[in-house]
């Protein structure tokens, strides 16, 4: 019988919620209103963040433009987090924890969909990095081992993607017809190859274990 292929979504949505309970800088986080898919590579990245709101939350901003809005099982979500070909198949388990809080550091403290203005990489510069290692480097500390376990999966797993991908902010009533509203119908469970370097882990695992 074959093994079925684990939920990955599950995996990263326990992750951020652990993150966000055991990590105050990333208390105002909502796993719920997070979607998280796996998307085509772009240059040497490993995950990108899109926010799906104008500031405070709104669907509109002052010159008229909207956003497509994106609802789950009736709920809106505020962020789109997109993890490319590589977080699948060149990272370790700690690398790939180190994505996913890269990611929900730049989202606002507001977490109103919209994206922190003073941690971008164009603003910090060398200092972004200064300041994630820290809270990466704490956090695997208090990773529980299982979930770390689960990062470090190798061989298939499901994953949403997109069937059609939401488009830019638009402005009503132009001559392009646009959908408004994405829901699960736009999107399917579809499978990914995870490829975990097994030297590296091992360093990994034992450069974490001297920490202790």
């Amino acid at each position: 019988m074959a093994r079925r292929r684990p939920n990955f979504n599950k995996t990263l949505r326990s992750l951020i919620r652990d993150i966000a309970a055991k990590m105050p800088e990333f208390g105002h986080v909502k796993a719920g209103r997070i979607l998280v898919v796996a998307g085509e590579a772009r240059r040497a990245s490993r995950g990108t963040v899109k926010p799906l709101c104008f500031r405070g939350g709104k669907s509109m901003d002052r010159s008229g433009r909207r956003k497509p809005i994106i609802r789950i099982r009736r709920k809106r979500m505020l962020y789109c987090i997109t993890l490319r070909p590589l977080f699948f198949r060149g990272s370790t388990a700690q690398a790939r924890v180190e994505t996913v809080i890269h990611e929900l550091f730049h989202m606002s403290r507001r977490f109103d969909g919209t994206l922190h203005s003073g941690r971008r990489h164009d603003v910090l510069g060398r200092n972004f990095s200064r300041k994630l290692k820290p809270l990466v480097r704490r956090y695997l500390k208090l990773c529980p081992p299982e979930l770390l376990a689960s990062m470090a999966h190798s061989g298939e797993v499901r994953i949403l993607q997109w069937l059609e991908r939401p488009g830019p902010a638009y402005l009503p009533g132009g001559s392009r017809r646009v959908r408004k509203v994405y829901t699960e119908d736009q999107l399917y469970s579809g499978v990914a190859r995870m490829v975990t370097p097994k030297v590296r882990l091992a360093r990994d695992t034992s450069a974490r274990s001297k920490v202790h």
